[in-house]
């Protein structure tokens, strides 16, 4: 198994990454989606509810008061990270598991790869990356968000400066650039992610 990560800060492309790595028939697995399944694990919950009272009513937690919680207070984002970490890494050391035996390429959409220390299971580490004016503008407009919420959430992750930067081996940076007239901003990741000698001799 060879395993592959995608990441980035929120708004750089990583997903548009992923989703034309799945379409070239690849498997990607998504760690967003893993923290999906989180709420709605029992033992989670708990300790949510223990950790962060009033966010959680019956067995449905309230994301939009946990997160004005954790976007106004790195100390109780901190506590959060920390809960919600073992669980994802207890996921990934299942996936990898799994899949040890096999000679593929397994591709892992992660935001928080380095925050979380899973540079050490990838042999490969490819950073999406964009200008900071299109990257706020791609957030505001997708999650309906203003500036200031955008800079809270951007401000609480490690810079893609310093993921470019970071001594983890094999790294690929791949920029969306600007935007042409007419054209949506992802078009030119196609030809950068696919390069010329196509993907298995890339990776």
């Amino acid at each position: 198994m060879r395993l592959i990560a995608i990441t980035g800060s929120i708004g750089c492309g990583k997903t548009t990454i992923a989703r034309m790595i799945r379409e070239e028939g690849y498997t990607v697995f998504d760690v967003d989606a893993w923290v999906r399944r989180l709420y709605f694990n029992r033992e989670f919950i708990n300790r949510i509810r223990e950790v962060f009272p009033g966010t959680v009513e019956g067995w449905t937690v309230d994301k939009r008061k946990l997160r004005n919680i954790v976007f106004n207070d790195r100390a109780r984002l901190k506590t959060l990270e920390e809960m919600t970490h073992p669980f994802l890494r207890r996921y990934l050391k299942s996936v990898i598991r799994r899949n040890s035996r096999r000679d593929d390429l397994f591709f892992l959409d992660v935001a928080l790869l380095f925050e979380m220390g899973w540079e050490i299971y990838c042999d490969r580490v490819v950073v999406a990356d964009v200008d900071y004016e299109i990257q706020k503008r791609r957030v505001m407009e997708r999650d309906l968000v203003a500036g200031e919420d955008f800079d809270k959430i951007n401000n609480v992750q490690m810079s893609n400066e310093k993921k470019k930067h970071r001594p983890c081996g094999m790294m690929t940076r791949i920029s969306s650039g600007k935007a042409k007239h007419g054209q949506r901003e992802n078009i030119s990741f196609q030809k950068k992610i696919k390069m010329p000698c196509g993907w298995e001799s890339c990776f």
